[in-house]
């Protein structure tokens, strides 16, 4: 395999080539160019089809520009990224986006957390125990000295069940983990409140939310859905996001509190290249994430240059152009 081959990178692949705790600097990084000019993200895009959607999103970051396209249905999903070269526009990679979309939101989730969450944070909430919701928990330890975990869903038994999974998932810890009955009783003295959910209704206000946490919100990424109530606002002495645009067309939650004002939102990527962590006197501190382009490509490429360096993943033939056929032949 040279570097000039296309490779096709597996899920177990991705999963042996990077650790989450990995990908957050590489995230970090990717945000911080993109306030330098030196990336960017397009705008991603959604289709709705019943209950189910379908998603691209892409960015360019150095040498490379890529998207990610998958379709969220009730059977599943099978994300995938392509990478090409920005100089000739030849495909180099095809990786399998599963594990890594787990790896951009949870680490994405990390680097907020480890900007805007004060730095004796030490008991986190967490909402949902989908797929999404371990990556979420190993992100914010990554970046916080967390020794309590308070897990809530709607259903008793699911919530049951994946606090015994965080015990189990992190046992070197010492973590104390708790399954509680309502949001309010896993918010009570959280100092991280991270909510990645399909709730189509808010489930979290700001009474619930003690003075000095940090809240991120991740799961809403719909127009259809909705993960916490307006007066979360009226608190929040801070408000970062990872893509403005997504925000400003996707999200119920900041449409209905901004219109056409939005001042007072700002890129999580221009608070890093300032340099501005959480004020020691804000009274809460909120990160909502759309998912970009730009986060995936920075893990992709990350990625593929581990995969090179170490000769793994399968090389593909690179396309070659042929012309169109006009008719089909005519039979005699």
């Amino acid at each position: 395999m040279t570097n000039a081959e296309p490779v096709w990178i597996t899920e177990a692949q991705v999963t042996a080539l990077l650790t989450l705790d990995e990908a957050i600097p590489a995230l970090g990084t990717g945000l911080s160019m993109q306030a330098q000019g030196l990336a960017a993200s397009m705008p991603k895009t959604m289709l709705q089809f019943g209950q189910s959607n379908l998603h691209a999103l892409g960015a360019r970051l150095g040498h490379y520009v890529g998207t990610k396209s998958w379709a969220h249905t009730d059977g599943g999903t099978c994300p995938l990224l392509l990478l090409w070269n920005a100089e000739d526009g030849q495909l180099a990679a095809i990786i399998e986006a599963f594990a890594l979309g787990n790896m951009r939101t949870g680490g994405t989730t990390g680097v907020a957390t480890d900007w805007l969450a004060r730095p004796d944070a030490r008991v986190l909430a967490m909402a949902g125990a989908g797929k999404q919701a371990m990556s979420q928990v190993a992100a914010v330890l990554a970046v916080r000295d967390i020794e309590e975990i308070r897990v809530y869903t709607p259903t008793e038994a699911s919530r049951d069940a994946f606090a015994l999974r965080i015990a189990e998932a992190f046992p070197d810890r010492g973590l104390r983990v708790k399954a509680c009955a309502s949001m309010a009783a896993a918010c009570d003295g959280a100092d991280v409140v991270t909510l990645a959910t399909r709730a189509r209704t808010p489930f979290v206000d700001a009474g619930m939310l003690q003075r000095g946490a940090h809240l991120n919100a991740i799961g809403a990424i719909a127009p259809d859905r909705e993960e916490f109530c307006q007066d979360v606002f009226d608190r929040a002495g801070v408000i970062a996001v990872d893509d403005l645009s997504s925000v400003q067309r996707l999200s119920r939650e900041f449409r209905t509190r901004y219109g056409e004002d939005w001042e007072t939102v700002q890129t999580l990527s221009a608070r890093i290249h300032d340099g501005a962590r959480r004020p020691a006197d804000a009274d809460l501190t909120l990160f909502k994430a759309m998912g970009m382009g730009l986060s995936d490509l920075a893990l992709g490429v990350e990625i593929l240059q581990r995969a090179r360096n170490q000769g793994i993943g399968r090389a593909m033939p690179a396309p070659v152009k042929s012309k169109p056929r006009f008719f089909a032949a005519r039979q005699a």
